[in-house]
């Protein structure tokens, strides 16, 4: 958010928490058209790549700011063997420094936004995640904490878990929601993942 306020009163603008919320889970050209209606007159492909730089260089100087939990159960989940993949509608390059700066192996793979033809919320992101992965979608389990990623998670077939952060991911499908990652582990998500395929098998 530090990097839009900026951005937002460079050009005399004002930028709110309200404002920010718009841009929770949204494909990096659509904050760009948010921010041109804030008062940024710059060109959207110019917002995106100014947008990627700061928040490249907040993560070399803060590093990664991990949810809670979220450590843990990536941690786990390798060493459980359970295959993982990072989706994010940030631009490739900033996708590769976050996971070059997490300090160990977390993902077998990354797909990033300006690799899919559609981002958040169509399918396309995860579907490509699953097959880089090799596995049928239908086994795998999205973990999101956006609105736009939950109906990306859900159109794609996957079991999809919320986790919400910044806005609220109730009434919005999602076939379970955690208050945090806390705590959890890779059999947390094994189980989840079993109960829904066996309930939708009755």
């Amino acid at each position: 958010m530090a990097v839009e306020t900026d951005l937002v009163e460079s050009y005399g603008g004002t930028w709110t928490h309200e404002d920010a919320l718009q841009l929770v889970g949204n494909a990096l050209i659509d904050s760009a058209k948010i921010l041109q209606n804030a008062g940024v007159d710059m060109e959207a492909e110019a917002i995106v790549q100014l947008l990627t730089d700061g928040v490249a260089e907040r993560l070399r100087t803060e590093g990664v700011p991990f949810r809670p939990g979220a450590r843990e159960l990536l941690t786990d989940l390798r060493a459980d063997g359970i295959p993982t993949g990072l989706v994010t509608m940030s631009l490739k390059r900033m996708a590769t420094s976050v996971v070059d700066l997490i300090g160990f192996t977390a993902f077998d793979v990354v797909v990033a936004g300006d690799e899919v033809a559609r981002p958040k919320p169509f399918p396309d992101p995860y579907l490509k995640a699953a097959s880089l992965l090799g596995i049928d979608i239908a086994d795998a389990v999205v973990i999101e904490d956006s609105p736009t990623g939950l109906a990306s998670g859900l159109a794609s077939g996957a079991v999809t878990l919320g986790v919400p952060h910044i806005v609220g991911l109730d009434g919005l499908g999602a076939h379970e929601l955690w208050p945090s990652l806390e705590d959890r582990t890779a059999a947390d998500i094994r189980d989840l993942h079993a109960r829904l395929h066996e309930g939708a098998a009755r």
